[in-house]
């Protein structure tokens, strides 16, 4: 009753708060009310099993960190299968609801997400409330499989696998032929989308890791950090000005090719503004701009105000 009663006064009490903040429907109205008389089972496990004992994907829960009983911290340690479903109740079949989560939720994914975060919700998961997709009603068990050894999110391919399942166009442009290596794509690469991004939410832009979108690039990129004497306005302003940054068709995965992304800011620079008048000239042939100017991250040439030293 100590361990209960421990239990239903922080995680579970916090979910069944916010069922009663937002139930709509019966179903949502059943499960409050379950959680508010707290009437769990004396028998745990054993009797969810003698009826789910024969389904697979009840039983893979063993195998996986919820079925452990090595460490205080799992569900199974607890209270057991009603750790997360909620008590028992009258629950015989269909006669009485337990909370379900993924392809067969019975509430919604703020409900679901309200079990997980009464365990989960340290500082890796501080800024999953208000995320993009918290605001988005994705559920853990969107991403998450719970009920397995080894949950495929977590290895670098299967979180892009995940990932991609919902950004499509992200998943468009890596697969371009001027793109990050990212796992399973290229070999010995463990690149993920949580290299950059955080997928439980940040406090910056894009859900990244890092405070910026250049401090990102930086982590890998630090030869492009300077700082340097002869700096280039749009690499310390944003690094997207001219790098797409999932994947482009041109070289170094620029949003346009040179003249014509170097001419979006230099057209009324002299030479640089002249039309291709379809002969082959230092402007547009090779690398175009490049040919001169090769160190458009910046330049430490006291004589490299050009960028061409």
């Amino acid at each position: 009753m100590i361990q209960l009663s421990r239990l239903v006064s922080t995680g579970l009490l916090v979910s069944a708060m916010a069922f009663s903040a937002h139930a709509s429907d019966d179903v949502q109205a059943q499960l409050i009310d379950k959680f508010q008389q707290g009437q769990y089972s004396g028998k745990g496990a054993d009797g969810c099993l003698m009826c789910h004992g024969r389904d697979e994907q009840v039983t893979a829960l063993f195998a996986s960190p919820h079925g452990s009983l090595d460490t205080s911290a799992s569900p199974m340690a607890k209270l057991q299968c009603e750790t997360c479903h909620g008590p028992q109740g009258k629950h015989r079949g269909k006669n009485e609801p337990m909370i379900n989560f993924g392809d067969e939720a019975n509430v919604s994914a703020e409900l679901q997400n309200s079990v997980c975060l009464s365990c989960h919700e340290d500082t890796e998961r501080r800024d999953w409330h208000g995320s993009r997709h918290d605001f988005s009603e994705v559920a853990c068990t969107d991403c998450h499989q719970i009920h397995t050894a080894d949950d495929p999110v977590l290895s670098p391919a299967g979180e892009i696998a995940t990932c991609t399942s919902c950004h499509s166009s992200e998943a468009a442009d890596m697969m371009k032929r001027s793109a990050h290596p990212m796992a399973g794509q290229h070999s010995g690469s463990d690149m993920s989308c949580t290299s950059c991004h955080s997928a439980h939410g940040s406090l910056t832009e894009s859900a990244l890791k890092e405070v910026s979108l250049n401090d990102t690039c930086y982590s890998c990129h630090a030869e492009k950090r300077g700082p340097v004497v002869w700096e280039h306005a749009p690499v310390t302003d944003n690094c997207a000005s001219c790098h797409s940054v999932h994947g482009s068709v041109n070289d170094a995965m620029l949003t346009r090719r040179a003249p014509q992304l170097c001419q979006s800011c230099h057209a009324s620079d002299g030479h640089a503004s002249r039309v291709y008048d379809g002969q082959s000239n230092a402007f547009v042939s090779g690398q175009s701009c490049l040919n001169c100017h090769s160190q458009v991250h910046g330049s430490n040439h006291p004589a490299g105000s050009l960028l061409e030293k």
